[in-house]
């Protein structure tokens, strides 16, 4: 069990325990946080050996063969996680870390709906949550990137977990149902951060919103496209992709984006960023859905829809007045409702749950946004470091004969 497991020296080299997992269609690593070093440097720096991007500096083109990340944004996240026990009960304390192949800097900012349905099998899978004898296994979350708690469940079956498919991920794999709860303003503190339902950049409607992530949400139409474009085509329209950067980047800036010590983002920080702003560009749903979207990360476009953003595009055609609105209205009471909106991508449909009602000003109440996902444990085991600095090899040093 990784619960009893901390970081080992054999001849000289250190290596430390490592679950790689996927979690919806993210893949990354989920590390024991007692285990980690407590300096914020000295973590990065082990970040960076496990999933293989440069120690310092830019490396562009770079594969990632000497780690565990695998080129797109999706594929470079890790977890650190704990249980924390108090009077009320125990829940799981995660913190997001968000890499990228091709240079040295490490976002600590935002949280991943994906990777977060891995955290309760890992917990299960470890050790450090016991299974219960109900049939139905349930986890409290709390995000300390974004303050936001999820209610994570999963189902056993005298089999083992109960199974499901999900787009965009082959066959059926351990189900997870996911709560987010109070999900408004994860990271500016407002459902809509410019306050306006509708800003104009470059002569093109923005919706700014924050529902689990901060998202610009742009009409495919607005922009000359169609919506139903593969990732692959729009990648390949550089001159899109520039004007559609330049527009993100501008909605960043009026949202007043921050990063996690509280300092306002400069536009270039905003143009760099791997996670801040998320992007959506919208059209009007062919395949029974509510709407058709594509979406970006930012800097790649996602092969499907990563479920923190699903939940707050589901949340925007809730908010009269929104671009998602003006495409796929859905109508809320003056009584807390749950609302189905189903959103298509290049993966297949998203089906997302947001449970809300309309104060009588017209003002929206986000209440909480739910979906479903799968998670797999891809390996578990010890990576080995094979050059750390002397600062990294005391810190493990240290914690393993803290953890022991």
């Amino acid at each position: 069990m990784m619960a009893a497991r901390t970081p080992y020296r054999d001849h000289d080299v250190w290596h430390f325990p490592v679950h790689y997992m996927r979690g919806g269609t993210s893949t990354g690593a989920i590390l024991w946080e007692k285990i980690a070093p407590r300096d914020v440097a000295l973590r990065e720096e082990l970040l960076r050996h496990l999933m293989g991007v440069p120690l310092a500096g830019e490396c562009p083109g770079n594969t990632q063969t000497t780690g565990l990340g695998r080129g797109p944004a999706t594929s470079n996240k890790v977890f650190f996680a704990d249980i924390e026990r108090t009077a009320s009960g125990e829940r799981l304390v995660s913190t997001l870390a968000q890499l990228a192949a091709t240079h040295d800097r490490i976002d600590w900012s935002v949280n991943c709906g994906n990777m977060s349905s891995a955290l309760q099998l890992w917990a299960l899978e470890t050790g450090l949550v016991a299974r219960s004898d109900d049939e139905t296994q349930h986890l409290t979350i709390f995000n300390t990137n974004t303050g936001v708690v999820t209610h994570s469940r999963m189902t056993t079956t005298a089999q083992g977990f109960a199974m499901a498919p999900i787009p965009g991920v082959m066959g059926a794999h351990p189900a997870v149902e996911l709560f987010l709860q109070a999900p408004v303003g994860a990271k500016t503190g407002a459902l809509l951060p410019t306050g306006s339902a509708v800003d104009t950049i470059e002569g093109i409607d923005v919706s700014c919103v924050d529902v689990a992530v901060p998202m610009v949400i742009v009409s495919a139409a607005d922009l000359g496209k169609t919506g139903y474009e593969s990732v692959a085509q729009l990648s390949a329209d550089t001159v899109f992709m520039e004007r559609l950067k330049r527009v993100w980047v501008a909605a960043g800036e009026k949202m007043r984006l921050r990063h996690a010590d509280g300092r306002l983002m400069s536009q270039e920080e905003i143009a760099r960023s791997e996670t801040v702003p998320k992007v959506c560009l919208i059209a009007e749903a062919r395949q029974g859905g509510d709407l058709c979207v594509r979406y970006l990360t930012p800097q790649t476009l996602h092969g499907s829809l990563a479920v923190s953003g699903g939940c707050c595009l589901a949340a925007a055609t809730l908010v009269p007045g929104t671009v998602a609105h003006r495409l796929a209205p859905k109508a809320l009471g003056a009584v807390s409702a749950e609302v189905d909106v189903a959103l298509e991508n290049p993966a297949g449909i998203l089906a997302t749950k947001i449970v809300a009602w309309q104060q009588a000003d017209g003002t929206v109440v986000i209440e909480s946004a739910a979906y479903q996902r799968s998670a797999q444990v891809l390996l578990a085991g010890y990576v080995p470091l094979y050059q750390p600095s002397a600062a990294l090899r005391r810190a493990l040093e240290s914690q393993h004969d803290a953890a022991r």
